[in-house]
C-alpha cells in the first residue's frame, strides 16, 4: 500500500539538498552618439558577472539592481542594441544616470519634465 501526502519534506533520514545560491547576473549597457538605442557591451553570469561590477565600480559606472531588466538584456548579444521592449527601462535609468551627473541628454532641454 502507498500513501500520498502533500508534504515537499524528504523522507525520513534524508536531508534536503541545500539550495544554490542565486548567480550574480550583469550586463552592461553603452550610449553611443548617433545609435538609435544602447548596446550590450558586456553581459555575464556568475564568475563573469562578479568580473564585471568592479570594473563598473572602479569607473564610476552607476550600477542598479533589476531582476527582470536583466533577464530581458541577457538574451541580447553583446554589441547589440537593446530590444524595444527594454526602451522604457533603459531610458529610466539613463535619465537616472544623466541627473545623477548633472548632465543633459543630446536634443533634450534643460529641465524638461522628470
Amino acid at each position: 500500500m502507498t500513501r500520498s501526502t502533500k508534504n515537499n519534506s524528504p523522507p525520513e533520514g534524508l536531508s534536503a539538498l541545500p539550495k544554490e545560491p542565486p548567480k550574480t547576473i550583469a550586463v552592461a549597457l553603452e550610449e553611443q552618439a548617433g545609435s538609435a538605442a544602447p548596446k550590450v557591451t558586456a553581459s555575464g553570469r556568475g564568475f563573469v558577472a562578479e568580473q564585471i561590477l568592479p570594473i563598473a565600480f572602479a569607473n564610476d559606472v552607476k550600477v542598479r539592481t533589476d531582476a527582470d531588466l536583466v533577464q530581458v538584456l541577457t538574451a541580447v548579444d553583446v554589441d547589440s542594441d537593446i530590444p524595444t521592449e527594454a526602451f522604457a527601462a533603459v531610458a529610466e535609468i539613463l535619465r537616472y544616470v544623466y541627473q545623477a551627473n548633472g548632465r543633459v541628454p543630446t536634443g533634450f532641454a534643460a529641465g524638461a519634465a522628470s
